[in-house]
């Protein structure tokens, strides 16, 4: 006897949703993937419905969120990772290129967008060197074992002032700065997976109302243009951190509280007919018209709000409640795969602001709450942030005495690849020294003294290798081959300490 789960297709891979018992050695998700399994003349018809449903792609979102460290109470980034992986947040934005942070994420299937801080544009702008210097000590060591998919160029750089005053960075070297990064990214041959760009704040648009209407600040455009031009070329996003909080924050008489919170359904209008039923949306398209005004208007470039939250405390605008709604509504519209009004068919990725409360942050007291989680791991408010499609516990957060609650579920269907029972030893050998070499797999914990050393067996170790390497790259058939080595299973093959990852 035997089952076949159904599959869903996002925008990367095919993974299995449910489980599928194989006879002996045959993986009937291989042959149904390749098109060479026939089925019995007497399979029942319900099962052959299956099978044509195997063939349906469905659309799965998750979402991305943005993870600050500016806190002398945090967990630990190995924590952190270990909570995201049983939640539907599959992107992570940081604000640094932090070696411990980018350790935590290897193998755990979250992608990672890694920030060069505003102070370090100018030497990445100007020197060469620098910049492999960069690259090479804090991005590639983790590559491919972190999925690094964006490098964040500054932070709002050409709306940062200096030292508090009018005068601002230079605009020409943030450009610099993206153009460097990304010619030494192709020099290693990972332009293609690792993009360049830089998050913007509302404050480069010269209006933002009517969203038609909206240009960029006449001092920025010749930036702009240099900046729009290098994305649409690259391929990478245009971001924007987009907050509604704090227009109505600073104008509550004349915005509508509801509209900000992302629930007016009476909705607001456009001259030209676009109709609004939130201030995001109105925002994001905003940053439309003034790309399309600089003459981008047929060129294909993704927006990505990069940021948008809303604080718990901190003024009258910032409380629980309000916060609660606007995340709670922020993360059904990142995974609505909805367009905005002037681009219904765009999907929008949206990076939620932000992960914790950071209590060493500077500035007013509502910018050190816009987290979901306090620094001891428990919520600030209740968020729904399961994930229909992860196995494990569906309850997040952290507890001084156990640590991460929950039993640290992880993310994604349960499959794991694992050797053959009767491989031969040398191809194993040759399998574990692929993995743990080029593969790009960390395989510490089948060295001595980590938790997978025991059994001191080539097939227990090249099994753990095999599986950190199909789960990094995808889950697809083809990874789990291993010369023919290898097996898909829908037990879980960890033991004891030896945990086997899985996405």
């Amino acid at each position: 006897m035997w089952r076949v789960g159904l599959l869903y297709m996002d925008r990367w891979r095919i993974e299995i949703l449910s489980s599928v018992i194989f006879q002996e050695n045959l993986s009937i998700i291989d042959h149904l993937v390749m098109g060479s399994y026939h089925p019995p003349l007497s399979i029942e018809p319900v099962v052959l419905l299956l099978l044509t449903l195997l063939m349906v792609p469905v659309s799965v979102t998750g979402v991305g969120i943005n993870y600050g460290t500016l806190g002398n109470n945090l967990p630990s980034p190995k924590k952190v990772a270990q909570l995201l992986q049983s939640t539907l947040i599959d992107k992570v934005k940081i604000y640094d290129s932090n070696p411990e942070i980018l350790q935590a994420f290897s193998n755990t299937a979250i992608d990672l967008i890694v920030s060069l801080e505003n102070s370090r544009v100018a030497n990445i702008s100007s020197d060469i060197s620098a910049v492999h210097s960069w690259l090479s000590t804090r991005i590639l060591p983790f590559l491919p074992a972190t999925s690094v998919v964006a490098i964040a160029v500054g932070n709002e750089y050409l709306t940062t002032t200096i030292d508090n005053n009018d005068d601002h960075l230079d605009p020409n070297a943030l450009f610099k700065a993206m153009q460097n990064l990304h010619s030494v990214l192709a020099s290693h041959g990972l332009d293609r997976k690792i993009k360049v760009t830089t998050p913007h704040s509302m404050a480069v648009l010269a209006s933002s109302f009517p969203p038609s209407s909206a240009t960029f600040a006449m001092n920025l455009v010749p930036v702009m243009t240099d900046i729009v031009t290098f994305l649409a070329d690259t391929g990478a996003p245009f971001m924007i951190n987009a907050y509604p909080y704090f227009a109505y924050r600073d104008n509550p008489t004349s915005v509508n509280l509801d509209y900000a919170l992302l629930g007016n359904a009476s909705g607001v209008h456009d001259p030209k007919g676009y109709v609004y039923s939130n201030m995001l949306d109105a925002q994001i398209d905003a940053v439309r018209s003034a790309i399309d005004a600089l003459g981008f208007g047929n060129r294909s470039l993704e927006i990505t709000v990069s940021e948008s939250g809303w604080p718990s405390k901190g003024d009258n605008a910032a409380t629980p409640q309000n916060a609660k709604i606007y995340n709670t509504r922020l993360i059904e519209r990142a995974q609505s795969n909805k367009g905005t009004p002037m681009k219904p068919k765009d999907r929008i990725e949206i990076f939620v602001f932000a992960l914790f409360n950071e209590n060493k942050k500077e500035g007013d007291e509502s910018e050190r709450n816009f987290g979901i989680f306090n620094g001891d791991g428990s919520k600030v408010y209740e968020v729904d942030l399961s994930c229909e499609f992860c196995s494990g516990t569906t309850s997040f957060g952290f507890s001084e005495k156990n640590g991460l609650s929950g039993g640290g579920g992880v993310r994604g269907p349960s499959v794991w690849c694992v050797a053959k029972p009767h491989a031969d030893d040398k191809v194993l050998q040759s399998v574990l020294d692929f993995c743990c070499g080029p593969g790009g797999v960390d395989c510490r914990e089948v060295y001595e003294g980590g938790n997978c050393f025991q059994p001191n067996k080539l097939l227990a170790h090249a099994s753990f290798a095999m599986n950190a390497y199909y789960q990094m790259h995808g889950r697809n058939y083809w990874n789990c081959d291993f010369k023919g080595t290898g097996l898909v299973t829908f037990s879980d093959p960890s033991y004891g300490e030896c945990r086997y990852p899985q996405q």
